[in-house]
């Protein structure tokens, strides 16, 4: 579905103008595969939103990834604010965070492997963006991938990532009041508070 902006994707997925006609909660977290489509459907959650604000955690370290963010950002469209902040999430969400704007943070995966490139201490880093989170006035869509459905990695640096990765995920299901994973551009949700 590369053609469709967030609003048609959402369209097309409930039949109405928002994301399975959900309304946004304070905290979501999106989890799903390589390619799943969990970015979209992120999207799709805020579209209609006045003032959707979009913090990219990827660097264009490569062809390869600056392609990938141009598409992303293409199918968002113009109507969005993008804040790069491939290491400092919390200080970001603090910056731009306000009771007018929804904010998208694509993704939680990308900022830990950037943190742990980095030398960063990657528990310090969660526990101060999950300190931040009841000060940011904003709702927050995070987007996160779901590494443990796979095979054991065979290197130490690999499984530190993934288990960095599954904490940080059920840490944010905990607070998060809704979570929904995506499969093949299908949500299911696993958690909803808001009803």
């Amino acid at each position: 579905m590369p053609d469709l902006d967030a609003r048609s994707l959402a369209k097309s997925r409930s039949g109405s103008d928002g994301a399975d006609s959900l309304a946004l909660a304070p905290l979501t977290l999106v989890l799903g595969g390589a390619r799943s489509g969990k970015s979209a459907y992120a999207e799709s959650l805020l579209s209609a939103h006045p003032a959707p604000v979009y913090l990219a955690t990827a660097e264009a370290g490569d062809a390869e990834m600056a392609a990938r963010i141009a598409l992303h950002r293409a199918r968002r469209g113009a109507g969005w604010t993008t804040i790069e902040a491939s290491h400092h999430l919390a200080a970001a969400l603090i910056s731009v965070a306000s009771p007018d704007k929804a904010i998208l943070v694509d993704c939680l995966t990308l900022w830990l492997s950037n943190l742990m490139g980095a030398g960063r201490n990657v528990e310090v880093e969660i526990e101060r963006l999950i300190e931040t989170l009841p000060s940011v006035a904003s709702p927050i869509v995070f987007v996160a991938n779901e590494v443990g459905l796979g095979i054991v990695p065979d290197n130490a640096l690999a499984r530190e990532f993934r288990d960095h990765a599954g904490r940080l995920n059920q840490r944010l299901a905990q607070i998060c009041q809704r979570v929904v994973f995506v499969a093949a551009g299908l949500p299911l949700v696993l958690k909803d508070e808001m009803k």
